[in-house]
């Protein structure tokens, strides 16, 4: 498919990465896909698990880079920064970040952690940021959202929305020599782009109030865009500048967006538990840009789990904790499977990873799944358990599975 091919492109100089890396939130291009030498086309009956040891509370994802694992915790009330070694576990160094924001979901960061080359970035949920060097974890860089920035930080306290209200969770991402950040301040820094080595302020944009979602950065119609999905809506800047190219309301009560935006085409899509599965069409008339809604499905309330493209069609977590196919071109469901997602909460989680044309997702309860990305039926291909209960999207690199539960880290040998 064209578009993949060009986000490719344009992905490809983002981050510093070594061959067997998944080093930020859905992997190297920040899409789920699984580079080509790692794709599985079934799995492993009784997979082994190299090495796990108990972890602190949290919902960050693991990622690894380098030869190591980086991860977040919460201890003592404290969250905390690790390194370990990826092949033994091994405990190579630790340090906190920032006191721990806790809510009705739990206590500990929420913050995917992403490695660039030689430097690593921790993100605590009540808004203090790191950089810090990947071999001994040595403070870089820091600033603190609330403190240089004026972004508000309340908890689950009265009509508090997005991240003033459940901690920051938006990975950041980087652009050339730059690292953008949703800061959350609505004095004219939403989003802040940082020079990456030294923590300078390279520019600063919008008032929107932080949600959830983790941005993307993609081409569309010939440009480079930096497409965030806050409480206010989804928005576009050009991450050279962080000039807004175009915006598309949609706001909700508590700002609870979570999605990471997809893009297909020229359509972007996103989703919320209030507002449905919703399309947004971009295009350029004369210099300007501009968003129009294609389509709204109410009916897919999609909530915590970010959706997938492979090819044409879309694929992702239904509202009735059913798998679903989705064609864009209507947001109309082609195909739901239930049973796949066996949970007794009442908010069902999964994550998923584009192996090839096949898809693998890791249900709430611990199962990893591979199934066919076919448009007209859903087709299993493997089914193994291989941790806890979890909520946290795992990281895979060089056929080996990083995964954090309730309870424990683990690597899972999966070839």
């Amino acid at each position: 498919m064209k578009i993949s091919i060009s986000v490719s492109l344009v992905l490809s100089f983002l981050i510093h990465a070594h061959g067997a890396d998944w080093p930020q939130w859905r992997g190297p291009q920040g899409t789920g896909r699984v580079p080509e030498a790692d794709i599985l086309t079934s799995f492993p009956d009784d997979p082994k698990s190299t090495w796990h040891f108990p972890i602190g509370d949290g919902f960050a994802s693991p990622v690894v880079s380098g030869g190591r694992v980086f991860y977040l915790d919460n201890q003592d009330k404290q969250e905390i920064a690790h390194a370990v070694d990826a092949a033994t576990g091994k405990e190579i160094w630790k340090e906190p970040v920032f006191e721990s924001h806790q809510d009705g979901f739990g206590i500990g960061p929420r913050t995917t952690p992403l490695v660039d080359g030689d430097r690593v970035y921790f993100q605590s949920a009540k808004g203090e940021f790191h950089c810090r060097n990947a071999s001994d974890g040595k403070m870089l860089w820091r600033t603190n959202f609330v403190e240089d920035f004026g972004a508000i930080y309340i908890g689950e306290k009265g009509d508090a929305a997005g991240a003033s209200r459940h901690g920051a969770t938006a990975t950041p991402m980087i652009y050339k020599d730059t690292i953008i950040v949703q800061v959350g301040s609505a004095k004219g820094a939403s989003i802040v782009a940082f020079n990456k080595l030294d923590g300078k302020v390279v520019w600063k944009s919008q008032n929107d109030q932080t949600a959830y979602a983790s941005p993307i950065i993609t081409e569309m119609g010939g440009a480079t865009q930096y497409v965030a999905f806050t409480c206010e809506g989804l928005i576009s800047l050009e991450p050279a500048t962080g000039a807004l190219l175009w915006r598309q309301p949609m706001t909700t009560r508590m700002g609870r967006h979570v999605t990471t935006p997809v893009v297909i085409g020229d359509l972007v899509v996103v989703a919320s538990h209030q507002l449905g599965l919703v399309g947004t069409r971009v295009s350029k008339e004369g210099e300007a840009w501009v968003a129009k809604e294609a389509w709204v499905n109410k009916k897919i309330l999609m909530n915590f789990s970010s959706p997938v493209v492979v090819g044409e069609h879309l694929y992702g977590l239904g509202s009735n904790k059913d798998l679903i196919c989705v064609d864009p071109k209507t947001g109309e469901p082609t195909w739901n499977q239930t049973g796949v997602v066996n949970t007794s909460a009442e908010q069902a989680e999964a994550a998923f990873l584009i192996m090839g044309e096949n898809i693998a997702t890791l249900t709430d309860g611990g199962e990893l799944v591979l199934f066919a990305a076919d448009s007209k039926d859903y087709k299993e291909i493997s089914r193994i358990q291989v941790c806890g209960k979890t909520w946290c999207n795992p990281a895979y690199a060089d056929g080996k599975l990083y995964l954090r539960d309730t309870k424990e880290l683990r690597r899972v040998e999966l070839k």
